[in-house]
């Protein structure tokens, strides 16, 4: 009886040791780290739309920050992460347990992308900027910014006023957002803008909401650097659009021709054959020639009331303009800046 007890004893204490190594295993499996990043504090994984658990195993072997692959495939089988990838940016921290790091992958946890655009000036720009930071698909936000059916359906414009729904400033999107939903967003942030009392302003300066856009987007190239002089700019051109005037601007020719590099322009280029012409047609032309800043919205919105009908530039090169209420006047300060291009050689 005393040898069949010490047996026992014996197997229990063999039981009891190889379940506590087993266990010892299984926690370090969980919860001990497993990401090892070479010195670098963080790395940045994306999950593409429409990925499996085998897409996750092959995007972290490529970038080979786990340690110990056995053990994160575990982990990921008990957690049920095979059956719960989300796609996204998701920034890995150096030293991650295997528990934290699917954690984090199976909720969805993902980094935010802090995207800003700026100086677009045509639709395929923005396209190029928005698919570099984000996921959506370049080629199918650009068809979405050309198709009038869906333009005038959801956002009540068209292909050439399109671009005056984008507001300029810094957003936060998930980087797995896809074309349409940028779109939707970028909706919403129009919506946002345009205040109450914005409308009111663009009401009372005889303009509708698209129009101060491309207003704003010819005060934006005629005056990039200083935001005083914009208001100025603002209200010399509504004193042309009051008195029926063509608005003559250069930046507008510049954007018909389609060569933004041009520093000069000659009598020959204002004969070109386009709406964008402001000097053969009267009025705004039918869209924006850049997607303007806020300062220059709200320079038209908020414009000086000023009797200028002429500007050009200075012929310092200064950035700023000399502004004239007679075309006498502004005779003389056209010549200046003709013969200062003349000695720097600018030809084009």
């Amino acid at each position: 009886m005393r040898k069949y007890k010490k047996i026992i004893l014996i197997t229990l204490a063999v039981l009891l040791v190889g379940g506590g190594t087993g266990g010892y295993f299984i926690y370090g499996w969980i919860y001990k780290s497993n990401v090892f990043l070479d010195g670098k504090k963080s790395v940045v994984i994306f999950i593409p739309t429409g990925s499996v658990y085998e897409d996750v195993l092959e995007i972290l072997g490529e970038q080979q920050i786990i340690k110990d692959m056995k053990s994160f495939e575990w982990v990921a089988k008990e957690k049920k992460y095979t059956e719960n990838v989300k796609p996204g940016r998701y920034r890995i921290l150096a030293n991650m347990s295997n528990s934290e790091l699917i954690n984090m992958l199976r909720s969805g946890n993902q980094e935010p992308v802090s995207f800003t655009f700026n100086s677009i000036r045509t639709k395929e720009q923005l396209a190029g900027r928005v698919g570099a930071k984000l996921e959506a698909d370049s080629v199918e936000l650009l068809d979405m910014l050309n198709n009038e059916e869906i333009l005038q359906t959801k956002f009540g414009l068209n292909k050439k006023t399109i671009l005056t729904i984008f507001i300029p400033n810094t957003y936060e999107f998930y980087w797995n957002t896809s074309a349409q939903e940028f779109m939707e967003r970028m909706a919403k942030e129009y919506k946002k803008f345009w205040t109450d009392e914005r409308k009111k302003k663009a009401k009372y300066a005889g303009l509708t909401q698209s129009e101060v856009s491309i207003l704003a987007s010819i005060v934006q190239k005629e005056q990039s650097i200083f935001k005083d002089e914009k208001y100025i700019i603002a209200g010399l051109y509504i004193n042309r659009l009051k008195k029926n005037m063509p608005l003559q601007s250069d930046p507008t020719l510049i954007y018909a021709i389609g060569d933004f590099s041009i520093q000069r322009l000659y009598d020959k280029d204002k004969e070109i054959d386009s709406p964008y012409n402001t000097y053969k047609n009267i009025g705004l032309p039918p869209g924006p020639i850049c997607i303007p800043e806020i300062s220059s919205l709200d320079a038209v919105l908020n414009y000086d009331k000023n009797d200028y009908i002429y500007m050009c530039a200075k012929e310092d090169f200064s950035g700023r303009h000399n502004f004239s209420k007679t075309y006498e006047q502004h005779s003389v300060y056209a010549k200046k800046y003709q013969k200062a291009l003349d000695k720097r050689k600018i030809n084009r």
